[in-house]
């Protein structure tokens, strides 16, 4: 009798579970939710803070004049995520290339007010705010937070070099007769320099502008640094 009285009790438990759980997992199985839960939840916020981007250090203060011949620095990126480039206008090898990305990056955030460009000319005595003005018309440089930069040489050589330390530099031996790289750097609205990690957990510091796979990295860390 008890024994019976024992199968009784555990019927009512598994009917009682069955009504109470088995709609709920049906809901979640429709709703693709059925891996879902607090401990698998925590490990993905884990890896979102794992991924968080890097603090490299401030980056270099500057002044100079931009395509509208206005004077521009440091300061009037504040509270925007921009990226750094050193290019000139006459570059007949890699600066073609790095233009048409920064297009590209221009396009996918345009109309964001949080974000800016700044390219810098390593050419400033060819590059004059007019030059630079015909040059962004020719790219299709439509936002009003893209400034291209022009002013004292050695004052520029000086914030790519000993700034951001992003070579550039002057070598008649080569085609164009300026040297310099080919790297984007990011700033944070906080006026910091950011990166991601590489596979072994270092710092890569800045981005590729040549390569598509360096404009992608940055897009997404654009968009990391913008919900910050």
């Amino acid at each position: 009798m008890l024994k019976n009285k024992s199968y009784i009790g555990i019927s009512l438990v598994i009917l009682v579970f069955g009504i109470y759980a088995i709609p709920k997992i049906v809901d979640r199985v429709k709703n693709h939710e059925v891996v879902k839960g607090e401990r698998l939840d925590a490990v993905s916020n884990q890896t979102v803070k794992d991924g968080k981007l890097m603090k490299i250090g401030p980056a270099p203060k500057f002044e100079l004049k931009d395509q509208n011949n206005k004077t521009i620095s440091n300061k009037d990126y504040l509270g925007k995520v921009y990226i750094v480039e050193f290019f000139f206008t006459t570059c007949p090898t890699i600066c073609p290339k790095m233009n048409r990305n920064m297009i590209d990056i221009q396009n996918k955030f345009f109309g964001n007010p949080n974000f800016g460009i700044a390219s810098i000319t390593i050419n400033p005595e060819h590059d004059t705010a007019e030059v630079l003005k015909s040059h962004a018309e020719l790219l299709g440089v439509k936002s009003s937070n893209w400034h291209m930069l022009t002013g004292n040489k050695a004052y520029i050589f000086d914030i790519a070099n000993k700034g951001f330390n992003l070579y550039a530099g002057e070598n008649s031996k080569v085609n164009g007769g300026f040297e310099h790289s080919g790297l984007f750097a990011l700033i944070d609205k906080n006026g910091n320099i950011r990166c991601r990690k590489d596979d072994y957990g270092n710092p890569i510091l800045y981005y590729d502008g040549i390569e598509k796979e360096g404009v992608k990295a940055i897009q997404q860390d654009i968009a990391i640094l913008l919900r910050e």
